[in-house]
């Protein structure tokens, strides 16, 4: 008969630190966003997809297709590709497809670019169902950035 009793003096304790907690925590402000209508500020150093970096004289992207970020991805998710213009003296980008479902953001491919062609976006919302909305084209979208 004791143990019944001493169990129903244990719960109703464990109960009133329950409710405790639970009005403590009723009147603190909130935690969450409603997310959709209000987003959070960024950390400086929040790393998104890679995208190119322009020139800002020409407008076009600064890559010269050396391909130093395709060799130095540890995942080989980019693909990068150029073709040499007649009578010109370097290089011009065709091609530079980042598939972020293998993307590890390590940063090696932007530490490795020797002409600052490429940095981390901000872009953050990136949902999608489909595996295709995830191999990006840089150049494409750099040129529709303009």
């Amino acid at each position: 008969m004791r143990k019944y009793f001493q169990e129903i003096i244990v719960g109703a304790m464990s109960l009133a630190v329950g409710m405790w907690i639970t009005l403590r925590h009723a009147f603190r402000r909130p935690v969450t966003i409603p997310y959709p209508y209000q987003t959070l500020k960024l950390p400086a150093r929040y790393r998104g997809h890679i995208e190119l970096t322009r020139d800002d004289a020409t407008g076009l992207p600064k890559c010269v297709v050396c391909g130093a970020c395709q060799r130095a991805c540890p995942s080989t998710c980019i693909t990068v590709d150029g073709q040499k213009p007649e009578g010109g003296t370097r290089k011009t980008l065709t091609k530079y497809i980042l598939d972020f479902t293998t993307c590890s953001l390590c940063g090696l491919c932007v530490e490795s670019c020797n002409f600052d062609a490429i940095h981390f976006s901000r872009d953050f919302n990136l949902a999608s169902r489909r595996k295709e909305d995830y191999v990006l084209d840089l150049l494409q979208r750099a040129k529709e950035k303009r």
